[in-house]
């Protein structure tokens, strides 16, 4: 493909599609919670950023425009017009710019656990500069830390250590590329633009993407809707993930969603 990214799909072929992008060292098995539920209405893509998972792994810094440049390029290889569009965390960030630059192709929009702007820069080059000198699985304790709250991590080990296994897969170059589009991100200014209707998704425990970041986000989307989610952290949809579905579910189709 030209795009360059991995995707895999599940649903109907015939269906509406839902488009879902994942955390930054992660991949679209992130997702894999709600696929059951939502694929029985949606022809659901799940994509790997670039630099993640199955995509192609560039080398140098990339920028949010670029990651969202190639989703449109999936989308266009994929011989899609729209989509709905769920992100958490970097997903989030690439479905603002996708929504603010591209809204001729987003239908509805879900931003959980995100921020449009997430400084201080430093902290994202210098993460960058320990991934690419090939220390990732240095730091990757206490960023799996932020994704799971305390009492989950300790119930689930099973889970925390498989997407720790995520993280540690991901390539240096492709996590190093997006912390640094992360650094030069400032999206707040084009969300303004947005005319998708838009749900956003916060997790009271959440270190990495505080709900101060999605409320930032909502009062800058027109008609932007905040849910604020207890007892989650950076990961919500994995935590929580009936309660995810269920907004998921009633968001993209409330006019006839049965929740679940």
């Amino acid at each position: 493909m030209t795009s360059g990214l991995h995707a895999t799909e599940d649903g109907p072929p015939d269906a509406p599609v839902l488009l879902l992008g994942s955390s930054l060292g992660t991949t679209g098995a992130m997702w894999q919670p709600q696929v059951a539920a939502l694929a029985e209405r949606y022809r659901v893509v799940r994509y790997d950023h670039l630099g993640h998972g199955g995509s192609a792994v560039p080398l140098g810094a990339y920028t949010i425009d670029l990651l969202g440049r190639k989703v449109l390029r999936l989308l266009d290889d994929l011989g899609i017009a729209r989509v709905h569009y769920a992100g958490l965390s970097l997903g989030g960030m690439v479905g603002m710019w996708l929504a603010a630059h591209a809204p001729e192709r987003i239908d509805r929009l879900a931003l959980l656990c995100t921020s449009a702007s997430l400084g201080p820069a430093d902290g994202w080059r210098a993460r960058a500069a320990t991934v690419r000198a090939g220390r990732l699985h240095t730091i990757a304790d206490a960023i799996v830390q932020r994704w799971f709250t305390a009492d989950f991590a300790a119930a689930h080990p099973d889970v925390v250590a498989a997407h720790r296994d995520l993280l540690l897969s991901t390539p240096a170059a492709g996590y190093a590329g997006c912390c640094e589009a992360i650094a030069a991100m400032d999206l707040r200014a084009d969300l303004a633009a947005v005319r998708a209707p838009t749900l956003v998704i916060a997790a009271a425990d959440d270190p990495a993407t505080p709900p101060e970041q999605a409320v930032a986000i909502a009062e800058r989307i027109p008609s932007a809707r905040l849910v604020v989610i207890d007892d989650a952290a950076h990961l919500a949809n994995v935590e929580q993930p009936e309660t995810v579905t269920r907004l998921l579910v009633d968001h993209l189709d409330p006019t006839g969603a049965v929740s679940t």
